[in-house]
């Protein structure tokens, strides 16, 4: 864990008692802190209560009597209007941060020096930060991973300058990071998402170029314009920016993918890197952006070339992302349930043919419309959940469907079917472009039930 020294003798009120905020009121005492922790909610109260923490009701509380407050990111900051305590801390001009906020102050007082990896964008950000996590450590390097990944970073190891931090950050943390400084910052791509937390595209989009403006070296995608025109302002105001791309493999300097290799281009000039033929866990156009980014990332280790071919190739990838969980004959079934939109199901649609395409759960705005382009690919479609009359307007006349309502009875109709096609590879793909909410508790639940059904079908010799 990491003291918060930075905050020593002071008094911290916090809001949030969940796995970050938690670990954040341990850090803060941890460093010498007071802290004055809440929850609206009581069983969050009572596990602070449990971890040594009397809650605090800042709803009553005098604010004039604390120097900062730490904020849990999923509570609005600013939209579609502030919380109660994010009222309360600007009445009384006391700064609102966040964990992140916390361990930057931390490595700037204690090893300023120290490499810290800081990953946004609306797609692949998961990805990214577990590859070049996955590569530093094929060079030998300590590495901590954490942030919106899953790890709090403030239960990682302190700073320090043989350790490279790797952390992911959601728009929702850097809001809430007023002086964050990495040594790399990667921005992968930028798609609307979140907005009805931060009201505009345009805003949102602010808020993710302060990862880049304050980063010592950038690494940012210009496939996309919002990205591009940030790449274009850091790099007319002369800072050391790294340009990736997948979609311009022309570009005259950065880390493009040319078919399947990852190559520098200098001056015009191509070298390759490594390439991402047979690495199944970087299939797609999608991971072929994640592996030019972690590429860069690695700065002049990327000159060894046969490490980084040796790292990428031994990438596990992450589970609910393009993972594949089994085969029968050769029937395909992947796990894509992280594609909770129909742009994250797009960089799925866009890496197979002849789909068994298992959709539903709670809508997005838009819903699958945008994905029609891609209708072609789908061999039939099998609805789940609430979305399933919505998307069944949809898919009407282009492809066609099953309504199963669950997810048991798609998987076992999809295996069905796939396994009568005459295709080289038919696919089997949980890629819903919904939430999960309305049958999974999250995206995560989702994908395991689907991992479950189908070893379980496997095991039995089911849908042969």
């Amino acid at each position: 864990m990491i003291a918060a020294t930075t905050f020593a003798d002071k008094t911290i009120a916090l809001f949030g008692l969940g796995g970050s905020g938690l670990v954040a009121a341990r850090a803060l005492a941890q460093g010498g802190a007071q802290v004055a922790a809440w929850d609206d909610n009581e069983v969050a109260r009572q596990n602070a209560r449990a971890a040594g923490f009397e809650p605090v009701d800042l709803a009553t509380a005098d604010w004039r009597r604390f120097s900062s407050f730490v904020l849990a990111p999923g509570v609005p900051l600013t939209h579609p209007h502030p919380h109660w305590t994010v009222e309360r801390a600007k009445e009384a001009g006391v700064e609102i941060i966040g964990d992140i906020e916390i361990f930057c102050r931390e490595r700037r007082a204690h090893s300023p020096r120290s490499p810290f990896v800081a990953i946004t964008g609306t797609n692949g950000k998961s990805t990214t930060t577990a590859l070049i996590a996955h590569l530093f450590s094929a060079f030998g390097r300590q590495v901590d991973i954490g942030g919106n990944i899953g790890v709090p970073v403030l239960a990682l190891s302190p700073p320090a300058p043989d350790r490279v931090h790797v952390i992911e950050m959601s728009s929702f943390q850097i809001d809430l990071t007023p002086s964050l400084d990495p040594s790399v910052g990667v921005l992968l791509n930028l798609t609307p998402d979140h907005l009805d937390r931060h009201g505009t595209m345009d805003h949102y989009a602010a808020i993710k170029e302060r990862l880049i403006a304050a980063s010592a070296v950038a690494v940012i995608s210009v496939d996309d314009h919002y990205v591009r025109e940030i790449a274009e302002r850091r790099l007319a105001a002369g800072q050391p920016t790294t340009l990736v791309s997948v979609a311009h493999p022309e570009l005259s300097d950065g880390i493009v993918v040319e078919r399947t290799i990852v190559a520098r281009r200098m001056a015009g000039r191509s070298e390759p890197i490594a390439d991402l033929a047979g690495v199944a866990s970087l299939r797609g156009a999608h991971n072929a952006q994640n592996a030019c980014a972690a590429v860069a990332a690695l700065g002049d280790l990327a000159r060894d070339r046969a490490r980084v071919q040796e790292g990428l190739s031994r990438f596990p990838g992450l589970a609910h992302r393009m993972e594949e969980v089994g085969r029968r004959g050769n029937v395909l079934f992947v796990n894509d349930s992280k594609a909770t939109n129909a742009d994250a199901a797009e960089k799925a649609l866009l890496s197979f043919n002849d789909i068994y395409w298992i959709i539903g759960g709670k809508a997005k705005e838009g819903g699958i419309e945008p994905l029609r382009p891609l209708f072609g690919r789908v061999a039939k479609a099998y609805l789940i959940g609430a979305a399933s009359d919505e998307f069944a307007r949809t898919l009407d006349g282009a492809v066609s469907f099953e309504r199963c309502e669950t997810l048991d009875r798609a998987v076992a109709s999809a295996a069905r079917d796939a396994a009568q096609s005459r295709a080289a590879q038919p696919v089997v793909l949980l890629s819903p472009a919904c939430a999960s909410y309305d049958q999974f508790v999250n995206f995560e639940r989702r994908g395991d039930t689907f991992r479950t059904l189908v070893q379980t079908m496997l095991k039995s010799g089911g849908a042969s």
